[in-house]
């Protein structure tokens, strides 16, 4: 007989809250992947710690900039990962932030 498929466990990483609580964005890690979602929909799911991390991060200083106060909360497991990460590319962690927003400010012009 075939094995059943085994659910896949969902590991909740990283929260995104506005002053009201609501979740505004999260991070979760399933079958390896990391999994941004954002507003109720599933934005991008990557093996890159790093960048979900600092995708969700610059979401925050998105809200923050247009006068709308968050609360981000990540777990060390997601930290950690996304900080090795980027200093297994060379870098820093703030230094790969950097990098990704200006990628994705070129993507988007």
């Amino acid at each position: 007989a075939a094995n059943p498929p085994a659910t896949a466990a969902v590991e909740p990483h990283a929260e995104l809250r506005d002053q009201q609580r609501t979740l505004l964005a999260g991070i979760v890690r399933r079958d390896g992947e990391w999994v941004l979602g954002m507003g109720g929909k599933i934005a991008g799911e990557t093996t890159s710690a790093a960048r979900v991390l600092a995708l969700i991060m610059q979401a925050a200083e998105l809200h923050e900039r247009n006068g709308m106060p968050v609360r981000l909360m990540y777990s060390d497991a997601l930290k950690d990962a996304a900080h090795a990460e980027a200093q297994a590319d060379g870098k820093d962690f703030e230094q790969f932030r950097q990098a990704l927003a200006t990628e994705l400010k070129a993507g988007n012009a």
